[in-house]
Protein backbone atom coordinates (compact mmCIF):
# COMPACT_ATOMS: atom_id res chain seq x y z
CA UNK A 1 0.00 0.00 0.00
CA UNK A 2 1.60 3.27 -1.12
CA UNK A 3 0.04 6.59 -0.38
CA UNK A 4 1.42 10.09 -0.75
CA UNK A 5 0.44 13.07 1.33
CA UNK A 6 1.65 16.06 -0.66
CA UNK A 7 0.87 18.63 2.03
CA UNK A 8 2.32 22.10 1.79
CA UNK A 9 0.81 25.27 0.38
CA UNK A 10 -0.46 25.45 -3.21
CA UNK A 11 1.30 27.75 -5.67
CA UNK A 12 -0.12 31.21 -6.27
CA UNK A 13 -1.94 30.23 -9.44
CA UNK A 14 -3.59 27.25 -7.76
CA UNK A 15 -4.45 29.33 -4.72
CA UNK A 16 -6.35 31.79 -6.89
CA UNK A 17 -8.20 28.94 -8.53
CA UNK A 18 -9.16 27.37 -5.21
CA UNK A 19 -10.68 30.63 -3.96
CA UNK A 20 -12.95 30.71 -6.98
CA UNK A 21 -14.56 27.35 -6.28
CA UNK A 22 -17.16 28.68 -3.87
CA UNK A 23 -20.80 27.98 -4.77
CA UNK A 24 -21.27 31.47 -6.21
CA UNK A 25 -18.31 30.96 -8.59
CA UNK A 26 -18.39 27.20 -9.09
CA UNK A 27 -16.09 25.02 -11.15
CA UNK A 28 -18.76 24.64 -13.83
CA UNK A 29 -18.66 28.40 -14.41
CA UNK A 30 -14.84 28.34 -14.47
CA UNK A 31 -14.99 25.57 -17.04
CA UNK A 32 -17.21 27.70 -19.28
CA UNK A 33 -14.72 30.59 -19.13
CA UNK A 34 -11.83 28.25 -19.97
CA UNK A 35 -13.75 26.86 -22.95
CA UNK A 36 -14.42 30.39 -24.19
CA UNK A 37 -10.70 31.18 -24.03
CA UNK A 38 -9.77 27.92 -25.76
CA UNK A 39 -12.27 28.55 -28.56
CA UNK A 40 -10.08 31.45 -29.73
CA UNK A 41 -7.12 29.08 -30.22
CA UNK A 42 -9.22 26.18 -31.48
CA UNK A 43 -9.75 27.80 -34.90
CA UNK A 44 -6.00 28.48 -35.20
CA UNK A 45 -5.21 24.76 -34.83
CA UNK A 46 -2.66 25.35 -32.07
CA UNK A 47 -0.91 22.09 -31.12
CA UNK A 48 -2.71 20.28 -28.26
CA UNK A 49 -5.61 22.73 -28.01
CA UNK A 50 -8.04 20.41 -29.81
CA UNK A 51 -7.37 17.59 -27.37
CA UNK A 52 -7.73 19.86 -24.34
CA UNK A 53 -10.89 21.42 -25.77
CA UNK A 54 -12.49 18.00 -26.29
CA UNK A 55 -11.48 16.91 -22.79
CA UNK A 56 -12.94 19.93 -21.05
CA UNK A 57 -16.06 19.70 -23.23
CA UNK A 58 -16.72 16.05 -22.30
CA UNK A 59 -20.09 15.34 -20.60
CA UNK A 60 -18.59 13.21 -17.82
CA UNK A 61 -16.31 16.05 -16.70
CA UNK A 62 -19.21 18.48 -16.68
CA UNK A 63 -21.27 16.06 -14.61
CA UNK A 64 -18.39 15.48 -12.19
CA UNK A 65 -17.85 19.20 -11.65
CA UNK A 66 -21.58 19.71 -11.18
CA UNK A 67 -21.54 17.08 -8.43
CA UNK A 68 -18.55 18.82 -6.86
CA UNK A 69 -20.39 22.15 -6.87
CA UNK A 70 -23.39 20.53 -5.21
CA UNK A 71 -21.18 19.01 -2.51
CA UNK A 72 -19.51 22.35 -1.89
CA UNK A 73 -22.89 24.04 -1.59
CA UNK A 74 -24.05 21.32 0.83
CA UNK A 75 -20.87 21.73 2.86
CA UNK A 76 -21.47 25.48 3.20
CA UNK A 77 -24.96 24.89 4.61
CA UNK A 78 -23.53 22.77 7.47
CA UNK A 79 -26.67 20.66 7.77
CA UNK A 80 -27.12 18.55 10.91
CA UNK A 81 -29.11 15.25 10.79
CA UNK A 82 -32.27 15.11 12.87
CA UNK A 83 -31.21 11.69 14.15
CA UNK A 84 -28.22 9.43 13.43
CA UNK A 85 -30.36 6.31 13.97
CA UNK A 86 -33.15 6.57 11.41
CA UNK A 87 -33.03 2.84 10.66
CA UNK A 88 -33.58 1.94 14.31
CA UNK A 89 -36.41 4.49 14.53
CA UNK A 90 -38.07 2.89 11.51
CA UNK A 91 -37.87 -0.53 13.18
CA UNK A 92 -39.48 0.90 16.31
CA UNK A 93 -42.31 2.34 14.23
CA UNK A 94 -42.88 -1.07 12.64
CA UNK A 95 -43.06 -2.61 16.12
CA UNK A 96 -45.62 0.01 17.22
CA UNK A 97 -47.74 -0.71 14.16
CA UNK A 98 -48.27 -4.25 15.43
CA UNK A 99 -50.50 -2.86 18.20
CA UNK A 100 -52.45 -0.54 15.87
CA UNK A 101 -55.77 -1.81 14.45
CA UNK A 102 -55.22 -3.18 10.97
CA UNK A 103 -56.34 -0.95 8.10
CA UNK A 104 -55.32 -0.32 4.47
CA UNK A 105 -53.30 2.71 5.56
CA UNK A 106 -51.42 0.74 8.22
CA UNK A 107 -50.71 -2.07 5.76
CA UNK A 108 -49.43 0.42 3.19
CA UNK A 109 -47.19 2.16 5.75
CA UNK A 110 -45.80 -1.17 6.95
CA UNK A 111 -45.11 -2.20 3.37
CA UNK A 112 -43.30 1.09 2.66
CA UNK A 113 -41.16 0.87 5.81
CA UNK A 114 -40.17 -2.72 4.98
CA UNK A 115 -39.33 -2.03 1.33
CA UNK A 116 -35.67 -2.97 0.62
CA UNK A 117 -34.95 0.32 -1.15
CA UNK A 118 -36.31 2.38 1.74
CA UNK A 119 -34.33 0.39 4.31
CA UNK A 120 -31.19 0.80 2.19
CA UNK A 121 -31.85 4.55 2.04
CA UNK A 122 -32.11 4.77 5.84
CA UNK A 123 -28.95 2.69 6.21
CA UNK A 124 -27.08 5.08 3.90
CA UNK A 125 -28.51 8.05 5.83
CA UNK A 126 -27.25 6.65 9.15
CA UNK A 127 -23.82 5.99 7.68
CA UNK A 128 -23.54 9.62 6.59
CA UNK A 129 -25.08 10.95 9.82
CA UNK A 130 -22.63 8.96 11.96
CA UNK A 131 -19.73 9.96 9.67
CA UNK A 132 -18.84 6.31 9.26
CA UNK A 133 -16.57 6.89 6.28
CA UNK A 134 -13.50 4.84 7.21
CA UNK A 135 -12.45 2.47 4.39
CA UNK A 136 -11.94 -1.16 5.40
CA UNK A 137 -9.13 -3.17 3.89
CA UNK A 138 -9.88 -6.82 3.06
CA UNK A 139 -7.86 -9.47 4.88
CA UNK A 140 -4.83 -11.04 3.25
CA UNK A 141 -5.30 -14.20 1.16
CA UNK A 142 -5.68 -17.45 3.08
CA UNK A 143 -2.69 -19.18 1.51
CA UNK A 144 0.05 -17.01 3.01
CA UNK A 145 2.48 -19.13 5.06
CA UNK A 146 2.07 -18.60 8.76
CA UNK A 147 5.81 -18.15 9.21
CA UNK A 148 5.92 -15.12 6.91
CA UNK A 149 5.29 -11.68 8.40
CA UNK A 150 2.91 -9.34 6.60
CA UNK A 151 5.10 -6.59 5.17
CA UNK A 152 3.76 -3.17 4.20
CA UNK A 153 5.28 -0.24 2.30
CA UNK A 154 4.34 3.28 3.37
CA UNK A 155 5.30 6.39 1.41
CA UNK A 156 5.03 9.83 3.04
CA UNK A 157 5.87 13.28 1.64
CA UNK A 158 6.71 15.56 4.56
CA UNK A 159 7.44 18.88 2.75
CA UNK A 160 9.53 20.37 5.55
CA UNK A 161 6.97 19.43 8.21
CA UNK A 162 7.71 17.04 11.11
CA UNK A 163 6.43 13.49 10.88
CA UNK A 164 4.79 13.55 14.29
CA UNK A 165 5.98 10.18 15.64
CA UNK A 166 8.62 8.78 17.98
CA UNK A 167 10.56 5.52 17.79
CA UNK A 168 12.18 3.20 20.31
CA UNK A 169 14.19 -0.02 20.48
CA UNK A 170 12.51 -3.16 21.83
CA UNK A 171 14.43 -4.27 24.92
CA UNK A 172 14.21 -8.00 24.14
CA UNK A 173 14.33 -8.27 20.34
CA UNK A 174 16.22 -5.09 19.43
CA UNK A 175 13.60 -4.18 16.82
CA UNK A 176 12.95 -0.52 16.01
CA UNK A 177 9.29 0.20 16.81
CA UNK A 178 7.00 3.19 16.42
CA UNK A 179 6.65 4.28 20.04
CA UNK A 180 3.99 7.00 19.78
CA UNK A 181 2.01 8.77 17.07
CA UNK A 182 1.43 12.47 17.80
CA UNK A 183 -2.13 13.65 17.29
CA UNK A 184 -2.42 16.04 14.32
CA UNK A 185 0.94 15.11 12.85
CA UNK A 186 1.61 13.86 9.33
CA UNK A 187 1.78 10.21 10.41
CA UNK A 188 -1.51 10.42 12.32
CA UNK A 189 -3.28 12.16 9.41
CA UNK A 190 -2.05 9.56 6.93
CA UNK A 191 -3.46 6.68 9.02
CA UNK A 192 -0.69 4.40 7.71
CA UNK A 193 1.62 4.02 10.73
CA UNK A 194 0.58 2.97 14.22
CA UNK A 195 2.23 2.67 17.60
CA UNK A 196 3.83 -0.77 17.76
CA UNK A 197 4.61 -1.10 14.03
CA UNK A 198 8.09 -2.55 13.44
CA UNK A 199 10.35 -0.61 11.08
CA UNK A 200 12.30 -2.83 8.67
CA UNK A 201 13.67 -0.31 6.16
CA UNK A 202 13.77 3.47 5.76
CA UNK A 203 14.37 4.71 2.22
CA UNK A 204 15.78 1.30 1.27
CA UNK A 205 18.21 1.19 4.22
CA UNK A 206 17.75 -1.70 6.64
CA UNK A 207 17.39 -0.55 10.26
CA UNK A 208 18.38 -3.92 11.70
CA UNK A 209 21.09 -3.40 14.32
CA UNK A 210 20.80 0.40 14.20
CA UNK A 211 20.17 2.62 17.19
CA UNK A 212 17.10 4.87 17.23
CA UNK A 213 19.42 7.91 16.88
CA UNK A 214 20.85 6.47 13.66
CA UNK A 215 17.35 5.93 12.27
CA UNK A 216 16.44 9.51 13.20
CA UNK A 217 19.54 10.68 11.31
CA UNK A 218 18.35 8.82 8.17
CA UNK A 219 14.95 10.48 8.51
CA UNK A 220 16.53 13.91 8.98
CA UNK A 221 18.52 13.49 5.76
CA UNK A 222 15.32 12.82 3.81
CA UNK A 223 14.17 16.06 2.26
CA UNK A 224 10.81 15.12 0.76
CA UNK A 225 9.71 11.53 0.22
CA UNK A 226 10.24 8.94 2.95
CA UNK A 227 9.67 5.26 2.16
CA UNK A 228 9.04 2.94 5.10
CA UNK A 229 8.92 -0.83 5.01
CA UNK A 230 7.12 -1.98 8.16
CA UNK A 231 5.58 -5.02 9.80
CA UNK A 232 2.17 -3.95 11.17
CA UNK A 233 1.49 -4.33 14.87
CA UNK A 234 0.05 -7.78 15.54
CA UNK A 235 -1.73 -6.95 18.79
CA UNK A 236 -5.47 -6.21 18.61
CA UNK A 237 -6.79 -2.79 19.66
CA UNK A 238 -6.82 -2.31 23.40
CA UNK A 239 -10.14 -1.80 25.16
CA UNK A 240 -8.64 -1.23 28.61
CA UNK A 241 -8.36 2.27 30.01
CA UNK A 242 -5.12 1.27 31.74
CA UNK A 243 -3.40 0.23 28.49
CA UNK A 244 -4.68 2.81 25.98
CA UNK A 245 -2.41 5.88 26.13
CA UNK A 246 -4.75 7.98 23.97
CA UNK A 247 -7.68 8.00 26.39
CA UNK A 248 -8.45 11.54 27.68
CA UNK A 249 -8.88 10.41 31.30
CA UNK A 250 -7.53 7.02 32.39
CA UNK A 251 -9.72 6.80 35.48
CA UNK A 252 -12.88 7.45 33.45
CA UNK A 253 -12.33 4.52 31.07
CA UNK A 254 -14.65 1.52 30.92
CA UNK A 255 -12.79 -1.78 30.31
CA UNK A 256 -14.73 -4.35 28.29
CA UNK A 257 -14.19 -7.59 26.42
CA UNK A 258 -15.37 -8.81 23.03
CA UNK A 259 -18.97 -9.95 23.36
CA UNK A 260 -19.92 -7.62 26.24
CA UNK A 261 -23.26 -5.83 25.90
CA UNK A 262 -22.83 -2.06 26.34
CA UNK A 263 -25.44 0.68 26.65
CA UNK A 264 -24.25 3.82 24.84
CA UNK A 265 -25.41 6.91 26.73
CA UNK A 266 -23.49 9.66 24.91
CA UNK A 267 -22.03 9.91 21.39
CA UNK A 268 -21.29 13.62 21.16
CA UNK A 269 -17.52 13.18 21.10
CA UNK A 270 -16.12 11.92 17.79
CA UNK A 271 -13.44 9.73 19.38
CA UNK A 272 -14.68 8.72 22.83
CA UNK A 273 -18.23 7.66 23.74
CA UNK A 274 -19.77 7.21 27.17
CA UNK A 275 -21.25 3.79 27.96
CA UNK A 276 -21.98 1.31 30.73
CA UNK A 277 -22.27 -2.45 30.82
CA UNK A 278 -25.79 -3.79 30.53
CA UNK A 279 -24.97 -6.31 33.27
CA UNK A 280 -24.44 -3.48 35.78
CA UNK A 281 -26.56 -0.44 34.92
CA UNK A 282 -26.29 0.92 38.45
CA UNK A 283 -22.68 2.04 37.91
CA UNK A 284 -21.63 5.31 36.32
CA UNK A 285 -20.89 5.50 32.62
CA UNK A 286 -17.29 5.28 31.42
CA UNK A 287 -15.35 6.17 28.28
CA UNK A 288 -15.04 3.72 25.40
CA UNK A 289 -13.46 4.22 21.94
CA UNK A 290 -15.97 5.46 19.38
CA UNK A 291 -16.88 3.48 16.30
CA UNK A 292 -14.69 5.79 14.21
CA UNK A 293 -11.68 5.45 16.51
CA UNK A 294 -11.87 1.66 16.76
CA UNK A 295 -12.22 1.27 13.01
CA UNK A 296 -9.11 3.35 12.55
CA UNK A 297 -7.25 1.07 14.98
CA UNK A 298 -8.62 -2.11 13.45
CA UNK A 299 -7.75 -1.34 9.84
CA UNK A 300 -4.16 -2.41 10.17
CA UNK A 301 -4.92 -5.17 12.68
CA UNK A 302 -7.28 -7.05 10.35
CA UNK A 303 -4.95 -6.45 7.44
CA UNK A 304 -2.06 -8.04 9.29
CA UNK A 305 -4.00 -11.03 10.70
CA UNK A 306 -5.10 -13.33 7.84
CA UNK A 307 -7.18 -16.34 8.85
CA UNK A 308 -5.46 -19.67 8.21
CA UNK A 309 -8.08 -22.39 7.73
CA UNK A 310 -7.27 -25.90 8.94
CA UNK A 311 -7.54 -28.24 5.97
CA UNK A 312 -5.91 -31.56 6.71
CA UNK A 313 -7.59 -33.34 9.62
CA UNK A 314 -10.97 -34.88 10.31
CA UNK A 315 -11.77 -37.22 13.16
CA UNK A 316 -12.82 -40.73 12.27
CA UNK A 317 -16.22 -40.17 13.84
CA UNK A 318 -16.86 -37.33 11.41
CA UNK A 319 -16.67 -39.76 8.50
CA UNK A 320 -19.20 -42.25 9.87
CA UNK A 321 -22.48 -42.32 7.95
CA UNK A 322 -25.93 -41.86 9.39
CA UNK A 323 -27.03 -45.49 9.29
CA UNK A 324 -30.11 -46.97 7.66
CA UNK A 325 -32.85 -45.75 9.99
CA UNK A 326 -33.07 -42.28 8.48
CA UNK A 327 -31.02 -40.11 6.15
CA UNK A 328 -28.98 -37.18 7.43
CA UNK A 329 -27.76 -35.06 4.55
CA UNK A 330 -24.38 -33.37 4.72
CA UNK A 331 -22.37 -36.26 6.18
CA UNK A 332 -21.09 -37.48 2.83
CA UNK A 333 -17.32 -37.56 2.46
CA UNK A 334 -17.33 -35.62 -0.82
CA UNK A 335 -19.20 -32.76 0.84
CA UNK A 336 -16.70 -32.53 3.69
CA UNK A 337 -13.63 -32.78 1.50
CA UNK A 338 -14.90 -30.15 -0.90
CA UNK A 339 -15.06 -27.73 2.01
CA UNK A 340 -11.32 -28.14 2.49
CA UNK A 341 -10.66 -27.64 -1.20
CA UNK A 342 -12.97 -24.64 -1.41
CA UNK A 343 -10.45 -22.42 0.35
CA UNK A 344 -8.18 -22.77 -2.68
CA UNK A 345 -10.95 -22.54 -5.25
CA UNK A 346 -10.98 -19.44 -7.42
CA UNK A 347 -14.69 -19.92 -7.88
CA UNK A 348 -15.22 -19.52 -4.16
CA UNK A 349 -13.24 -16.29 -4.14
CA UNK A 350 -14.94 -14.58 -7.08
CA UNK A 351 -18.51 -15.11 -5.91
CA UNK A 352 -18.10 -13.91 -2.32
CA UNK A 353 -19.92 -10.79 -1.26
CA UNK A 354 -16.91 -8.82 -0.15
CA UNK A 355 -18.77 -5.81 1.12
CA UNK A 356 -20.93 -7.57 3.66
CA UNK A 357 -18.15 -9.85 4.92
CA UNK A 358 -15.47 -7.22 5.36
CA UNK A 359 -17.85 -4.70 6.87
CA UNK A 360 -19.14 -7.19 9.36
CA UNK A 361 -15.76 -8.50 10.40
CA UNK A 362 -14.32 -5.01 10.63
CA UNK A 363 -17.30 -3.43 12.46
CA UNK A 364 -16.19 -2.69 16.05
CA UNK A 365 -19.72 -2.50 17.45
CA UNK A 366 -23.04 -4.04 16.46
CA UNK A 367 -26.35 -2.73 17.74
CA UNK A 368 -28.32 -5.52 19.42
CA UNK A 369 -31.79 -5.98 20.91
CA UNK A 370 -33.53 -8.68 22.94
CA UNK A 371 -35.34 -11.20 20.74
CA UNK A 372 -37.94 -13.67 22.01
CA UNK A 373 -39.06 -16.22 19.43
CA UNK A 374 -42.83 -16.48 19.28
CA UNK A 375 -44.48 -19.92 19.00
CA UNK A 376 -45.67 -19.04 15.48
CA UNK A 377 -42.16 -18.06 14.32
CA UNK A 378 -39.78 -20.40 12.57
CA UNK A 379 -37.09 -22.02 14.67
CA UNK A 380 -33.68 -20.40 14.66
CA UNK A 381 -30.95 -22.03 12.57
CA UNK A 382 -28.36 -23.77 14.76
CA UNK A 383 -24.80 -23.36 13.47
CA UNK A 384 -21.91 -25.37 14.93
CA UNK A 385 -18.37 -24.10 14.45
CA UNK A 386 -15.05 -25.55 15.52
CA UNK A 387 -11.60 -26.67 14.36
CA UNK A 388 -11.27 -29.92 12.43
CA UNK A 389 -11.01 -32.95 14.69
CA UNK A 390 -12.82 -31.40 17.64
CA UNK A 391 -15.98 -33.45 16.96
CA UNK A 392 -18.37 -30.88 15.47
CA UNK A 393 -19.94 -33.31 13.00
CA UNK A 394 -20.21 -36.06 15.59
CA UNK A 395 -22.06 -33.72 17.96
CA UNK A 396 -24.43 -32.73 15.17
CA UNK A 397 -25.03 -36.36 14.26
CA UNK A 398 -25.83 -37.33 17.85
CA UNK A 399 -28.14 -34.33 18.28
CA UNK A 400 -30.15 -35.35 15.22
CA UNK A 401 -30.22 -39.01 16.26
CA UNK A 402 -31.58 -37.94 19.66
CA UNK A 403 -34.78 -36.64 18.02
CA UNK A 404 -34.82 -36.92 14.21
CA UNK A 405 -38.43 -35.68 14.12
CA UNK A 406 -37.33 -32.37 15.64
CA UNK A 407 -33.72 -31.89 14.47
CA UNK A 408 -32.63 -32.20 10.86
CA UNK A 409 -29.83 -31.12 8.51
CA UNK A 410 -30.36 -29.28 5.26
CA UNK A 411 -30.02 -31.32 2.07
CA UNK A 412 -27.02 -29.95 0.14
CA UNK A 413 -26.85 -29.26 -3.60
CA UNK A 414 -24.39 -30.82 -6.03
CA UNK A 415 -23.68 -30.78 -9.74
CA UNK A 416 -22.60 -34.44 -9.95
CA UNK A 417 -24.90 -37.15 -11.23
CA UNK A 418 -26.81 -39.28 -8.69
CA UNK A 419 -25.61 -42.80 -7.99
CA UNK A 420 -27.88 -45.83 -8.35
CA UNK A 421 -28.92 -45.96 -4.70
CA UNK A 422 -29.34 -42.17 -4.30
CA UNK A 423 -32.58 -40.21 -4.55
CA UNK A 424 -32.93 -36.56 -5.50
CA UNK A 425 -33.78 -34.49 -2.43
CA UNK A 426 -32.62 -37.16 0.02
CA UNK A 427 -28.82 -37.34 -0.19
CA UNK A 428 -28.46 -34.27 -2.40
CA UNK A 429 -30.37 -31.88 -4.62
CA UNK A 430 -28.93 -32.67 -8.05
CA UNK A 431 -28.78 -29.53 -10.19
CA UNK A 432 -26.97 -28.28 -13.27
CA UNK A 433 -23.81 -26.22 -13.00
CA UNK A 434 -25.66 -23.19 -14.35
CA UNK A 435 -28.34 -23.47 -11.64
CA UNK A 436 -25.69 -23.93 -8.95
CA UNK A 437 -23.73 -20.89 -10.10
CA UNK A 438 -26.91 -18.79 -10.22
CA UNK A 439 -27.50 -19.66 -6.57
CA UNK A 440 -23.93 -18.66 -5.77
CA UNK A 441 -24.00 -15.31 -7.53
CA UNK A 442 -27.39 -14.44 -6.04
CA UNK A 443 -25.90 -15.17 -2.56
CA UNK A 444 -28.33 -18.00 -1.85
CA UNK A 445 -25.55 -20.45 -0.91
CA UNK A 446 -24.36 -20.51 2.70
CA UNK A 447 -21.31 -22.59 1.81
CA UNK A 448 -19.95 -24.13 -1.36
CA UNK A 449 -16.83 -25.63 -2.87
CA UNK A 450 -15.48 -27.88 -5.58
CA UNK A 451 -14.35 -31.50 -5.27
CA UNK A 452 -13.21 -33.74 -8.13
CA UNK A 453 -14.69 -31.35 -10.69
CA UNK A 454 -18.14 -31.19 -9.04
CA UNK A 455 -19.68 -28.38 -7.02
CA UNK A 456 -21.21 -28.98 -3.58
CA UNK A 457 -22.97 -26.55 -1.27
CA UNK A 458 -25.82 -25.82 1.13
CA UNK A 459 -28.42 -23.27 0.05
CA UNK A 460 -30.62 -20.90 2.02
CA UNK A 461 -33.66 -22.51 0.42
CA UNK A 462 -32.59 -25.95 1.69
CA UNK A 463 -32.35 -24.56 5.23
CA UNK A 464 -35.74 -22.86 4.90
CA UNK A 465 -37.24 -26.15 3.72
CA UNK A 466 -36.34 -27.70 7.07
CA UNK A 467 -37.52 -24.67 9.06
CA UNK A 468 -40.83 -24.57 7.15
CA UNK A 469 -41.56 -28.09 8.39
CA UNK A 470 -41.42 -26.79 11.96
CA UNK A 471 -38.08 -28.50 12.64
CA UNK A 472 -34.77 -27.15 13.94
CA UNK A 473 -32.13 -27.06 11.20
CA UNK A 474 -28.65 -27.97 12.46
CA UNK A 475 -25.55 -27.47 10.34
CA UNK A 476 -21.82 -26.98 10.78
CA UNK A 477 -20.03 -24.20 8.94
CA UNK A 478 -16.50 -23.03 8.42
CA UNK A 479 -15.90 -19.84 10.46
CA UNK A 480 -15.59 -17.61 7.40
CA UNK A 481 -19.04 -18.78 6.23
CA UNK A 482 -20.85 -17.64 9.38
CA UNK A 483 -21.49 -14.17 7.99
CA UNK A 484 -23.44 -15.55 5.03
CA UNK A 485 -25.89 -17.16 7.47
CA UNK A 486 -26.29 -14.11 9.75
CA UNK A 487 -29.47 -12.75 8.18
CA UNK A 488 -32.93 -11.71 9.34
CA UNK A 489 -34.28 -14.64 7.37
CA UNK A 490 -32.45 -17.37 9.34
CA UNK A 491 -31.56 -15.71 12.68
CA UNK A 492 -28.76 -18.23 13.35
CA UNK A 493 -27.64 -19.23 16.83
CA UNK A 494 -23.89 -19.92 16.57
CA UNK A 495 -22.28 -22.42 18.97
CA UNK A 496 -18.51 -22.71 19.11
CA UNK A 497 -17.18 -26.21 19.90
CA UNK A 498 -13.86 -25.75 21.65
CA UNK A 499 -11.27 -28.47 22.32
CA UNK A 500 -10.20 -29.25 25.87
CA UNK A 501 -6.70 -28.57 27.15
CA UNK A 502 -3.76 -30.11 25.32
CA UNK A 503 -2.83 -32.39 28.21
CA UNK A 504 -6.41 -33.68 28.50
CA UNK A 505 -6.65 -34.33 24.75
CA UNK A 506 -3.46 -36.40 24.84
CA UNK A 507 -5.15 -38.73 27.31
CA UNK A 508 -8.68 -38.79 25.91
CA UNK A 509 -7.61 -39.21 22.27
CA UNK A 510 -4.82 -41.67 22.81
CA UNK A 511 -6.61 -44.35 20.74
CA UNK A 512 -8.63 -42.02 18.49
CA UNK A 513 -8.03 -42.08 14.73
CA UNK A 514 -7.96 -39.34 12.13
CA UNK A 515 -8.50 -39.63 8.41
CA UNK A 516 -6.60 -37.69 5.79
CA UNK A 517 -7.69 -36.83 2.26
CA UNK A 518 -6.41 -40.27 1.27
CA UNK A 519 -8.80 -41.95 3.74
CA UNK A 520 -6.01 -43.65 5.70
CA UNK A 521 -6.46 -44.27 9.44
CA UNK A 522 -3.81 -42.52 11.48
CA UNK A 523 -3.42 -41.94 15.19
CA UNK A 524 -3.46 -38.42 16.58
CA UNK A 525 0.05 -37.05 16.99
CA UNK A 526 1.00 -34.38 19.48
CA UNK A 527 1.46 -31.87 16.67
CA UNK A 528 -2.09 -32.63 15.42
CA UNK A 529 -3.52 -31.83 18.84
CA UNK A 530 -1.38 -28.72 19.13
CA UNK A 531 -2.56 -27.56 15.73
CA UNK A 532 -6.18 -28.11 16.77
CA UNK A 533 -5.67 -26.01 19.91
CA UNK A 534 -3.90 -23.23 18.01
CA UNK A 535 -6.60 -23.10 15.36
CA UNK A 536 -9.33 -22.94 18.01
CA UNK A 537 -7.63 -19.88 19.51
CA UNK A 538 -7.40 -18.24 16.08
CA UNK A 539 -11.06 -18.91 15.33
CA UNK A 540 -12.14 -17.56 18.71
CA UNK A 541 -10.00 -14.44 18.31
CA UNK A 542 -11.16 -13.60 14.81
CA UNK A 543 -14.78 -14.77 14.85
CA UNK A 544 -15.65 -14.82 18.57
CA UNK A 545 -17.96 -11.82 18.19
CA UNK A 546 -20.36 -14.04 16.23
CA UNK A 547 -20.59 -16.80 18.86
CA UNK A 548 -23.73 -17.01 20.98
CA UNK A 549 -22.58 -19.97 23.08
CA UNK A 550 -19.41 -21.98 23.70
CA UNK A 551 -19.02 -25.67 24.60
CA UNK A 552 -15.75 -27.37 25.58
CA UNK A 553 -15.77 -30.90 24.17
CA UNK A 554 -13.71 -32.71 26.80
CA UNK A 555 -16.35 -35.45 27.14
CA UNK A 556 -18.66 -36.34 24.25
CA UNK A 557 -21.62 -37.29 26.42
CA UNK A 558 -21.43 -34.11 28.51
CA UNK A 559 -20.92 -32.00 25.39
CA UNK A 560 -24.05 -33.52 23.80
CA UNK A 561 -26.08 -32.67 26.92
CA UNK A 562 -24.77 -29.10 26.90
CA UNK A 563 -25.54 -28.79 23.19
CA UNK A 564 -29.13 -29.96 23.65
CA UNK A 565 -29.62 -27.49 26.51
CA UNK A 566 -28.14 -24.60 24.50
CA UNK A 567 -30.34 -25.36 21.48
CA UNK A 568 -33.47 -25.40 23.64
CA UNK A 569 -32.54 -22.06 25.23
CA UNK A 570 -31.94 -20.57 21.79
CA UNK A 571 -35.51 -21.38 20.76
CA UNK A 572 -37.31 -20.65 24.04
CA UNK A 573 -35.45 -17.90 25.93
CA UNK A 574 -34.77 -14.24 24.99
CA UNK A 575 -31.43 -13.73 23.26
CA UNK A 576 -29.42 -10.73 22.07
CA UNK A 577 -29.57 -10.41 18.28
CA UNK A 578 -28.61 -7.67 15.77
CA UNK A 579 -31.19 -4.85 15.80
CA UNK A 580 -31.68 -5.15 12.04
CA UNK A 581 -33.20 -8.62 12.51
CA UNK A 582 -36.31 -7.43 14.32
CA UNK A 583 -37.88 -5.97 11.15
CA UNK A 584 -38.67 -9.54 10.11
CA UNK A 585 -40.78 -9.99 13.22
CA UNK A 586 -43.14 -7.26 12.09
CA UNK A 587 -43.99 -8.93 8.79
CA UNK A 588 -47.51 -10.26 8.57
Amino acid sequence: MIQSDKGGDPPDRDRKLSTATQPQNGLSQILRHVLQELSLFYSRDVNGVCLLYDLLHSPWLRALLKVYDCLQEFKEKKLVPATPHAQRLSCEVIELLRDVPNSPEVQELRKLLQAPHYKALLSAHDTVAQKDFEPLLPPLPDNIPESEEAMRIVCLVKNQQPLGATIKRHEMTGDILVARVIHGGLVERSGLLYAGDKLVEVNGVSVEGLDPEQVIHILAMSRSTIMFKVVPVSDPPVNSQKMDPSIPCMDAGLPFQKGDILQIVDQNDALWWQARKISDLSTCAGLIPSNHLLKRKQREFWWSQPYQPHTCLKSKEEFIGSGQKFFIAGFRRSMRLCRRKSHLSQLHATACCAGSCYNAVGAPYEEVVRYQRRPTDKHRLIVLVGPSGVGVTELRRQLIEFNPNHFQSAVPHTTRSPKNYEMNGREYHYVSKETFENLMYSHRMLEYGEYKGHLYGTSVDAVNAVLDEGKVCVMDLEPQDIQAARTRELKPYVIFIKPSSLSYMKQSRKNAKIITDYFVDMKFKDEDLQEMEDLAKKIETQFGQFFDHMIVNDNLQDACAQLLSAVQKAQEEPQWVPATWISTDAES
